[in-house]
């Protein structure tokens, strides 16, 4: 039967109840039903944090959806949000670390370990290189100009805290954070 007559016949103008109802609608089954298990997480797009549910099936994300249960987004994602699974599935996707060095034309690929061991060198040869011991006057300034670390809006108060803490304890002065929130 039609959904206009069904409306009509069951005395549901909007639609909302049993007019809606088709056999094919009564087969649907929600897509989280086949996950092996739910992951909460959260939106790696904008500083707001919205909470997520990420399932899971055979190790694979096959749907993410606003978590109801997040205090702040109340189970609600924005368009960039719902698109998630995209982000983490997209072809172009890169899986390797990619170093390109100065005076390059190409990308390298690294491990992992190489890549950090290069950041870490370079940390400290920075810190060296800017290292303010005492100012004229005698004063003990102990710090660095030599670097400075501006955090993204995706992280969380307890991130924020720890790179604050190595930061200064490395001897930087210009901390920041661009989340305001």
């Amino acid at each position: 039967m039609p959904a206009l007559l069904r409306q009509l016949l069951t005395r549901d103008h909007l639609g909302l109840g049993e007019a809606a109802r088709s056999g094919a609608s009564e087969r649907m089954e929600p897509r989280t039903r086949s996950a092996d298990r739910m992951v909460r997480s959260i939106c790696p797009y904008c500083a707001v944090g919205c909470g997520q549910r990420v399932y899971v099936k055979d190790e694979k994300v096959i749907q993410i959806e606003g978590d109801p249960d997040s205090p702040i987004s109340r189970g609600r994602l924005c368009p960039k949000g719902s698109a998630s699974r995209s982000l983490h599935e997209h072809p172009a996707r890169e899986y390797k670390v990619k170093y390109r060095p100065s005076h390059g034309t190409e990308w390298e690929e690294l491990d992992l370990d190489t890549a950090m061991d290069m950041i870490a060198d370079r940390l400290i040869a920075a810190r060296d290189a800017g290292w303010e011991d005492v100012d004229e006057h005698g004063h003990r300034l102990h710090r660095t100009l030599g670097f400075a670390h501006l955090g993204g809006a995706t992280l969380d108060n307890e991130e924020n805290y720890l790179i604050k803490k190595f930061f200064s304890a490395m001897g930087a002065l210009q901390i920041e954070n661009q989340a305001r929130i």
